[in-house]
């Protein structure tokens, strides 16, 4: 009896189990239907080296070429006053924030850092700054190569909540990169969140997020919560008082 119970328990499950798989097959195309419509065609690019930054997708948005920032601004739609030179952008201390004058949602992201050289100060004090989705969601920007902090503050940390898994930092002076992958939270017409943002991150080429469900937007020391928002804001790069350097920026939206 125990046996044919077990037997019906596993079958039932593997029933229940199968039908969510199943509501996810687009049932509107046979299996290698050759009238299905075929994926666009992108030119990849290039990927960077340390003395020459990579060419981004052809679908790309360029945010940042090394030549201007035209593209970014002050909060108050001031021009951005980073310093801006050898294909660099360099944040000038107490300027301020800068933010993309292009809303985005849901996207992958690409940017590349170098900490100041030779390093100064220690702790949250040393090459600090922050990649901001939607202007709200902060992946944190810090010198962690040989530099303990907390960790939920080291660099690719989901600041104030998720430590990055591993810490994949080059030495100071050295270009780094974050690749990140981002899909933004969904509210009602009343307000009510329907779905919380998700990150994946890749620091240096290295998975260091791994598709974590975001608590709420960025906050110190508090617990983060979620404001009722549109679906696409601009991004922003932070001001906390260090020289940190940005090359190469460019973002694809994702349907």
């Amino acid at each position: 009896m125990q046996k044919l119970m077990f037997v019906f328990i596993s079958s039932m499950l593997l029933l229940v189990l199968a039908v969510p798989a199943q509501s996810q097959v687009d049932t509107k195309w046979k299996i290698h239907d050759r009238s299905r419509p075929l994926p666009p065609v992108v030119d990849p690019g290039t990927a960077s080296t340390p003395d020459v930054p990579g060419r981004a997708p052809s679908d790309a948005i360029i945010l940042f070429d090394g030549k201007d920032l035209s593209k970014w601004a002050h909060q108050d739609g001031s021009a951005a006053k980073w310093k801006v030179a050898n294909g660099y952008a360099e944040v000038v201390a107490k300027t301020g924030y800068i933010y993309t004058r292009q809303a985005f949602g849901d996207c992958q992201l690409h940017v590349e850092f170098a900490e100041p050289s030779p390093p100064k100060g220690e702790d949250q004090g040393r090459g600090n700054s922050g990649v901001f989705l939607m202007g709200l969601y902060e992946i944190q920007v810090l010198d962690s190569y040989e530099n303990k902090t907390y960790a939920d503050g080291q660099a690719a940390a989901v600041y104030g909540q998720y430590p990055p898994l591993v810490n994949a930092s080059r030495p100071p002076g050295q270009w780094q990169s974050y690749d990140i992958v981002f899909h933004g939270p969904r509210f009602d017409a009343s307000g009510k969140l329907l779905r919380p943002a998700r990150v994946t991150v890749f620091h240096d080429g290295v998975l260091v997020q791994d598709n974590v469900e975001i608590r709420g937007r960025t906050a110190i020391g508090d617990v983060p919560t979620y404001e009722p928002g549109p679906d696409k804001a601009p991004l922003a790069l932070q001001d906390h008082g260090d020289p940190v350097r940005f090359r190469n920026i460019w973002i694809r939206g994702l349907v």
